[in-house]
Parts: C-alpha cells; structure tokens; sequence
C-alpha cells in the first residue's frame, strides 16, 4: 500500500469521481425520461375529450377517426395484431377517466344513458419503438396508434455523460503519465543505494520531477567525484605504507639482537594489520554490493576465518549444520568471523571460542568478563578497552559494518560468565 500510495489515491479520486458522475446523470437520465413520458401522456387529455364527443354527439366511426387522425393517432383494426401489441407492450403509464355508460362503450355508433358514466383507462405504451394508446372498459377497448411521437431516446445525456467520463479519464490518464517518472526515478534511486555509482538521474523536461531529477543527477555527480578521490586517496595512501614496510621487516631481520628484530618486527607487523584493516574499511564503507555475494557453506567460511586469524583449530569448537548455507561475499564474511575469533582470543579467560547456529542466528560465546560499555560503543572506529594493546580498535566496527552490508546486525548478550556474540538477520 505504501509504495503505491500516491497512484492508489489517484486512482480512488477516479473511481470516486466517476462513480458520482454517473450517478448524478443516471438521476438525471430518469428525470428526464419521467418528465418526457409525462408530457406524451398529456396527449391522452386529447383522446378523452375527442371519444367523449364522439359518444355523446353519436357522431360516425369516419368522424372519429378524422378528429384523432388531426393528432396523429390511428386506430388499430386487427383485432389479433391489437392484442398482440397490448399484451407485449411496456407500459409507461396509465390514468383513468369517465365516460359515458353505454351498452357497448367501444361500438362507434353507441346507444347511452346519460344518466350513469363508467370508469375508462387509458394507457400509454411503448412497443417495437412505437408509442399507443390503449383505451379499456368494462367489456372491450380500442388501440390508438401514435404516428408523431416516438419513445423517449437518451442520445443527448449519453452523449454528454462520454464526453463529461472521457474528459475525465483522459485528464486522470495524463496525471499518472506525469506521475509515471516518479517510478522511474524511484527505481534509480533504489539503485544508487545499492551501490550503483553509474546510474544517472538526468531527464528531460521543466516540470517539477525534471527539476529534482536533474538536482539528484548533480548530487550525484559531486557523491562520485567525492567517494573516487577518497578512493584514490585511501590506496595510494596504503599502496606508499606497504612499500617502506616491507622494507622495514627486510631490514629489521638483518639486526643482530633477537630483542630488537621482535620489537621492529611487531611494529611493522601492527602497522600492515592496520593498513589492512583501512582497506577493508574503505572497501565497506564506500558501497558493498551483493552482485558478489555467492552461496557458500557456513563451515567452509567459518574454516576460512580460522586460517586468517592463524590459531589452533582446538581453540574454535563448531556446533554448524554441513549443510547449513549462507549467501555472502566469502572474504568479507570471512573477515567479520575472523574478528570475532580474535576478539575472544583476546578478552576470553580461557582463549577458546564457540560458534554455533540457532534459527538462522550464528552464535559466538566465550567465557570473560561483561563488556564495560554498551555494544553501540564498540562498533564505532577506533574504540577499545583500555586493556587491548594489541588492537586498533576496528575488530567490532569492521564486523557490523560487513553485516549491515549482508542485511544482518550484531547483537550481544552476556549469561552466567559467557559473552555471546550474536549475527542475526535484519527484522523487516
């Protein structure tokens, strides 16, 4: 629903628009159909007066016709074909009126007794697009063909109901073509997140999603120029350390005291360990993607990082399913394990660590002491305790960083003397 808000709301404001639209001439279309049958009907005012005359002044059947014939109506002499016609046709409606009582009230020449009337109904009906007018009494009727008036046709409110509901879907339509760029920009962005430094915002046009775009697409421009110089800089940095490094170790195995040799050999051997730490910092921070990431079995990464951290094999007890998969970037993933080998190498009483899985939750436990500070504080850069002289400060900061990147963080809990490390998935 959230991603897909904006056209959603567009959307309903359509259906709702004309969903009312339609109601409104769908009211509108009844009206106008009731007042037109309405005015018809009127007509049938014409056909009292012209019958009455007819039975009071017993004028001819010749008579009568001519005086309808002056208003467009007809008899119907088929008697079958008349049935037919008032048993098939729609009623559109009906009224009642007195007429003189008579023996025969349909005859053309009747015999009446002016001293009683009866009750006739006259009825409008609409059948194969002809209007009648069905005259019934007691015991018989007449039909009364219409030849002016035609049913009521709805062609000028249907027309205008189009072009009102096309009018208003072609201007819905031509907003979600404007909006249509936000999708594409969406994605872009999506992309660029996901360590797609080429991707480029530029788009055509004036309108506000061109203006943004092109403001992005310049934002962008100045994040690339500014990540590729830090870039270049971080590795020719590390690239002119490496070398007067190895020169170092070279000359310090030409010292003759055994003292001396360690002591250079340990600070050249810290400072390598740091540049390469910078390196892996640099390569995670600037953007990991998991276009590298590869299915790899847990033990084998967990293998990996015991040979990177170059302890005994007895030192790491494994409780790991063979099976058990894990897509990753292998030296990444191992890098982040091997820090937490070397942490509890370190701060662990007994220097062994334990590493098991728990509902896709892989568990590093170690017996030591509870951390000092919060666990927030040891994955910042540079930050240690006081009693780690060995360390940089970049074990636990290098290890969150590579999670973030695999969508998983780094949890710590501390129970009867053991520190427990934990890699546990993102919560979505």
């Amino acid at each position: 629903m959230g991603r897909h808000a904006v056209l959603l709301t567009v959307l309903f404001a359509l259906t709702v628009t004309l969903f009312s639209v339609s109601y409104i001439f769908l009211e509108f279309y009844k009206l106008n159909r009731e007042q037109y049958i309405n005015n018809t009907f009127l007509k049938y005012t014409v056909i009292s007066r012209i019958y009455r005359e007819h039975m009071q002044k017993r004028t001819s059947t010749t008579m009568l016709e001519a005086n309808l014939a002056l208003y467009s109506l007809y008899t119907i002499d088929d008697a079958m074909a008349a049935k037919k016609i008032a048993e098939e046709g729609k009623v559109l409606k009906s009224e009642n009126f007195q007429a003189m009582k008579e023996e025969d009230p349909f005859q053309m020449r009747p015999r009446f007794n002016a001293q009683s009337t009866v009750e006739i109904r006259i009825s409008m009906l609409q059948n194969q697009g002809f209007i009648y007018f069905l005259l019934q009494g007691p015991s018989s009727g007449v039909l009364l063909f219409d030849e002016k008036i035609k049913p009521y046709r709805a062609w000028n409110i249907l027309y205008a109901y189009l072009v009102i509901v096309s009018s208003i879907t072609i201007s819905y339509i031509l907003i979600l073509m404007r909006l249509r760029p936000l999708r594409k920009l969406r994605k872009k962005i999506r992309d660029f997140g996901a360590g797609e430094m080429q991707t480029s915002f530029k788009m055509r046009g004036e309108d506000e999603i061109a203006v943004i775009s092109n403001e992005l697409e310049n934002t962008r421009q100045k994040i690339r120029n500014l990540i590729e110089s830090r870039t270049l800089f971080m590795r020719n940095i590390m690239h002119e350390l490496k070398t007067p490094i190895a020169k170092g170790r070279i000359s310090a195995e030409m010292l003759e005291s055994e003292k001396q040799k360690e002591r250079f050999t340990r600070i050249f051997l810290r400072m390598e360990s740091l540049i390469n730490e910078f390196a892996l910092v640099e390569e995670v921070s600037t953007g990991f993607s998991h276009a590298k990431s590869e299915e790899y079995r847990l033990i084998d990464l967990i293998d990996g990082a015991i040979d990177m951290a170059m302890v005994e094999e007895e030192s790491v007890s494994q409780n790991i399913d063979a099976k058990l998969k894990f897509m990753a970037d292998y030296n990444l993933f191992s890098t982040a394990i091997k820090n937490m080998i070397d942490n509890a190498m370190k701060y662990s009483s007994d220097k062994h660590i334990n590493i098991s899985t728990h509902e896709g939750e892989i568990w590093f436990e170690s017996r030591g002491e509870r951390l000092k500070h919060p666990l927030t504080y040891y994955v910042q850069p540079f930050t240690k305790d006081e009693t780690a002289i060995d360390s940089f400060g970049l074990g636990l900061y290098l290890v969150d960083a590579i999670l973030h990147a695999h969508d998983m963080v780094l949890a710590y809990e501390y129970l009867d003397g053991v520190n427990r490390f934990i890699f546990e998935p993102k919560q979505l």
